[in-house]
């Protein structure tokens, strides 16, 4: 197959499973074009396979604001014609689903009919698309595509509960790509940050309000009043001075380090002895996927589509939203010696039901299921 892939090329995790989903699919000997604003940051390497195309913004000084759904429109119109696409696949409702209704249109126009598969990946429906100024779009555009996904059936009944859509919504979750997600030789990194044995813990994220890393923090300093333990913070975003500021006020700043946005953050999972994500919403947590690919337990709150991944009492636990002192009470089961090797192995043998080797076919099915569908249409 030909398809055609948009999606926001950060390190947001709708622009991750996007990049990874092509790169898996251009492995298996799908032609796989990306269109968008800038390179996906995981799109790295050459293969023959995958094929980049920027869009490119006007800066006509009418605009206050630069038309970027119309640029993405037609850039999506130029490589359909030009590459001969099967099917369109937008990650991410806004603009993104709207912007390909668009495409799909001016294309008919030309007596080309492209199909359009929507993946619905969390902020864009339970915050974002709730948004009145954008619902009846994001509504029209999900109704308008040929296919739906979600990436958890936590979002898909959010999705059926804040908007009118009529159209079936196929779950397929994230996944994980096990041969570069895996516990690596890394002592000597531990040792550097963990000089004498203290236990370590990790979390990742957008630094964002629904992330809630003041109660990271906040757990990791009543934890170190009771064992030995450092705490790493990977990544970077709006709340970041003021857990800057939480650190210095609890004085915990000696044992906590910002390491700011990586991209192989495998590397410090692999050193983790406890992944912490006590987010106010996940639609599936795929920061704690990575982590328990990596060997590494989660504590978690019970929100969202995290209870679709995080196995209570065996992969880690969750607790309320919210709830501190439950947190640290379950982090110190997982990080006693007697229960850690445990948690670990369970959590690696959990990540392995999500490898791209048994998610993969279900987007291809789907494709393929969607393509039968058109063409049978077409003929009536």
């Amino acid at each position: 197959m030909k398809i055609g892939i948009v999606c926001y090329p950060t390190f947001g995790g709708s622009g991750v499973v996007a990049t990874e989903l092509g790169i898996a699919l251009a492995k298996e000997g799908h032609q796989i074009h990306f269109i968008t604003y800038t390179q996906p940051l995981r799109l790295d390497f050459f293969n023959e396979n995958l094929f980049y195309h920027e869009v490119a913004i006007s800066s006509y000084p009418l605009f206050q604001y630069p038309p970027y759904e119309l640029a993405l429109a037609s850039k999506m119109v130029d490589v359909v014609l030009h590459e001969k696409l099967d099917l369109l696949h937008v990650h991410y409702a806004i603009p993104h689903a709207s912007a390909a209704y668009m495409a799909k249109q001016i294309l008919k126009t030309k007596g080309i009919i492209i199909p359009v598969v929507t993946t619905l990946h969390g902020t864009d429906i339970t915050l974002v698309g709730k948004d009145a100024s954008y619902e009846p779009v994001v509504t029209f555009s999900i109704n308008e595509s040929d296919g739906v996904t979600a990436v958890s059936a936590d979002l898909k009944k959010d999705t059926y509960k804040h908007f009118e859509v009529t159209k079936d919504i196929e779950v397929i979750p994230n996944f994980i790509d096990l041969n570069r997600f895996k516990k690596q030789k890394k002592e000597h990194f531990k040792l550097a940050i963990c000089p004498h044995g203290e236990q370590l813990l990790v979390h990742t994220s957008n630094f964002r309000a629904v992330k809630r890393v003041d109660d990271v923090v906040r757990v990791f300093d009543k934890l170190r009043k009771l064992i030995p333990v450092k705490l790493l913070l990977v990544g970077d975003g709006p709340e970041r001075i003021k857990i800057e500021n939480l650190c210095r006020e609890l004085k915990t700043c000696s044992d906590i380090r910002f390491l700011g946005k990586l991209d192989a953050v495998e590397e410090v999972l692999s050193v983790a002895d406890l992944f912490i994500m006590p987010s106010e919403k996940e639609s599936f947590g795929l920061a704690a996927l990575e982590a328990m690919a990596c060997e590494v337990p989660v504590l978690s709150s019970e929100t969202g589509g995290i209870p679709e991944l995080n196995i209570n009492g065996k992969t880690g636990f969750m607790s309320k939203v919210g709830d501190i002192d439950d947190m640290v009470e379950k982090a110190m089961i997982i990080l006693n010696p007697e229960n850690h090797q445990t948690f670990r192995q369970n959590a690696l043998e959990r990540a392995k039901e999500f490898d791209v080797v048994n998610i993969l076919p279900l987007y291809e099915s789907f494709y393929q299921r969607i393509l039968t569908n058109v063409r049978e249409t077409l003929k009536v």
